[in-house]
């Protein structure tokens, strides 16, 4: 396993975790999140929010991969939020790594349809 696949795999359980800590951990300070459904924003304002309207989450990984600056994951999220709803779909994070090894920008491709239909 790459050590960038590591991070990925990491960022996946804190994720799932719901895990504000050690999900920042992964990532730079000035780090930023590319969303569909938040648009850009400073990774810790991101995981805030997120995790403030998550009640739980279960994710599969379907497929990482990674190479010398960047991984990506697809993975299967189930997200419940914290007004019951429960929102389950596919998605693609895209991770380019600075010259340490962090997460400096991630950038999350799904169709947001379902989550802003449960939002509403």
């Amino acid at each position: 396993m790459s050590f960038h696949e590591d991070v990925v795999r990491r960022y996946l359980k804190a994720l799932e975790d719901s895990d504000y800590r050690q999900i920042i951990s992964l990532f730079t300070g000035d780090a930023v999140v590319k969303s569909p459904l938040y648009g850009v924003m400073k990774a810790q304002e991101f995981y805030r929010m997120l995790f403030m309207e998550t009640a739980s989450s279960k994710i599969k990984p379907i497929h990482i991969c990674s190479g010398k600056e960047f991984a990506m994951a697809y993975f299967k999220y189930e997200w419940t939020l914290e007004n019951g709803s429960v929102c389950e779909f596919e998605c693609v994070d895209v991770f380019r790594f600075s010259d340490d090894g962090k997460i400096r920008e991630l950038t999350i491709i799904y169709d947001t349809s379902p989550v802003r239909n449960a939002l509403d």
